[in-house]
């Protein structure tokens, strides 16, 4: 039996470094992909929760009902630039997201206050998103309180009262068991059509196809549908586990949650169908479908507020299918809302799918070129 030969490992060894050399994809994806996911999670990775808006309804309107404004302002946690007009204004404020938090301040404020009366102030928190909810929460009570502790007996002069809602217990398996059925949807869908065309074409199939009279549309179309019954299987199983196991309400409509499930399912899919198309193997797929997977658990928000993420890296985020998933799932399934307030993500939603479609066939009818 012969021995260990330097002379064939160098050999292996160059003809390794020589395929990698060639295969120019995998060559630049490996020295850059770490630099693009060093910037992304040194951003994105921010539990600092700075300028959350927040909305006010002040009926009182007087010099020291500002002042309350303005003390919250010069703490830079909160941005209170929205005024309403009236309760429902910041209920739907608050519903649709546009606001975590809101300040109500009665008419009568100054009044008590001169009075050396106790006036009631209302302050909300949306307590969907725990990690910005205690933040809000503490924040919030400990800079109004500041402002009126030089009563005789030293307690705070203004009787504030607080409530929480959606989550009143801040409970962070309400808010992560909904993410993680959008993340693991996302995952698994991208990664079983991210090979479902470069197989073909490893396999040397894809030339049989290209000879029959199939247009791209109806190729991509048609490989998508066994994909879809198992993608909206897996929403299915995660969604029955999460509400049986863990215990997470639905309390929204359930016949909407299935539809912009279904929704997102399929715009999952043709991300993975445009991996396909564009990469020339099952290596280079594997490979841009997870430069895809990794960046879009940070920029979506399933584990840090994109409210305190960086301008640049928020707005990256806006090109992430699961980032207006997780606003649906979570609305419809911790605030029970619907398509009033959720219309503007399931239009992005569709118009993100139809996109992805026409470049997906697009570059596939080059490939067949």
């Amino acid at each position: 039996m012969r021995g260990f030969s330097p002379r064939r490992f160098f050999a292996i060894a160059k003809k390794e470094f020589i395929q990698i050399k060639r295969d120019k994809a995998s060559f630049v994806l490996a020295f850059v992909a770490p630099f693009i996911m060093l910037m992304l999670f040194g951003y994105a990775v921010k539990m600092d929760i700075e300028n959350v808006v927040i909305g006010v309804l002040d009926m009182s309107n007087t010099l020291e009902s500002r002042e309350i404004i303005r003390n919250l302002q010069n703490t830079r946690y909160f941005k209170p630039d929205l005024f309403a007009q009236n309760q429902n204004e910041i209920d739907e404020w608050l519903d649709s997201g546009k606001i975590k938090a809101a300040l109500i301040i009665p008419s009568d404020f100054s009044t008590k206050l001169k009075q050396k009366r106790s006036p009631q102030i209302l302050f909300i928190v949306d307590g969907t998103d725990p990690t910005i909810a205690k933040t809000v929460f503490t924040s919030g009570i400990l800079t109004i309180q500041n402002m009126y502790t030089h009563s005789i007996l030293n307690k705070p002069f203004i009787d504030l009262r607080t409530r929480v809602k959606y989550n009143p217990s801040m409970k962070s398996e309400l808010f992560t068991i909904p993410g993680l059925m959008g993340l693991i949807m996302q995952n698994i869908t991208i990664i079983l059509t991210a090979f479902a065309i470069v197989r073909e074409r490893e396999k040397g199939t894809i030339e049989q196809l290209i000879v029959t009279p199939i247009k791209s549309i109806e190729l991509i179309l048609g490989k998508l549908v066994p994909y879809i019954f198992l993608g909206f299987g897996d929403f299915l199983v995660a969604l029955l586990f999460g509400v049986a196991w863990f215990k997470v309400p639905v309390r929204g409509s359930i016949l909407l949650l299935l539809l912009f499930g279904l929704e997102f399912v399929l715009c999952a899919l043709m991300i993975g169908m445009l991996i396909s198309s564009i990469s020339k193997t099952q290596l280079q797929a594997m490979q841009l479908a997870l430069l895809f997977l990794l960046p879009s658990v940070l920029l979506s928000g399933f584990m840090f507020p994109r409210e305190a993420m960086p301008h640049v890296i928020r707005f990256l985020g806006n090109f992430v299918p699961l980032s207006y998933f997780l606003i649906i799932l979570r609305g419809i399934v911790l605030k029970g809302i619907g398509v009033e307030q959720l219309w503007k993500e399931v239009l992005v939603l569709v118009f993100l799918g139809i996109l992805l479609l026409l470049v997906s066939v697009k570059k596939f009818s080059k490939k067949l070129d």
